[in-house]
């Protein structure tokens, strides 16, 4: 059976390192899953430049993930951007957070199986979770997932 392939958005990586978050047990047992090989984990370089932003110590922290859990880091391309303005047009996601439909492109044009995601604002919402699939019919991409951490693993 072919490992899911897990697109990690920048808030996995806050998730991680807060303690205060009721959803830190769960998400550090997603990454503890995917140290064991139990899923194929990417992010992109907008995740990056989003975690660069933070403060130090947490910076360090959450950047070191990058390489102890071997999460591939995919780039943006001209597809990628397309497809971002394709759901900005369809009102998917508002203009004014172009980073956050970036990441559900990238990971869309990399056939990726699931994003996780604890962004319940833009990105893990029912709008962006239903309207997602039907565009990237439209556009001749596969389905996407978006969830959160609970979702894929049993604690």
């Amino acid at each position: 059976m072919r490992k899911q392939r897990v697109y990690l958005e920048t808030t996995m990586f806050n998730y991680y390192i807060d303690q205060t978050k009721d959803a830190h047990p769960a998400t550090l047992a997603f990454f503890e899953a995917l140290g064991r090989g139990e899923f194929d984990g990417y992010t992109s370089a907008i995740t990056y430049r989003e975690l660069t932003a933070a403060p130090e110590p947490k910076r360090a922290k959450m950047l070191e993930l990058i390489g102890k859990y071997h999460i591939a880091m995919l780039e943006e391309s001209d597809e990628s951007i397309k497809l971002a303005d394709i759901y900005i047009k369809n009102g998917v996601i508002p203009a004014a957070k172009p980073l956050d439909v970036r990441h559900i492109a990238i990971a869309t044009v990399n056939a990726i199986d699931i994003i996780l995601s604890y962004n319940f604002k833009h990105i893990n919402k029912l709008k962006t979770k239903t309207m997602i699939p039907a565009i990237n019919q439209i556009e001749g991409y596969r389905n996407i997932t978006i969830a959160q951490s609970e979702e894929l693993i049993d604690l």
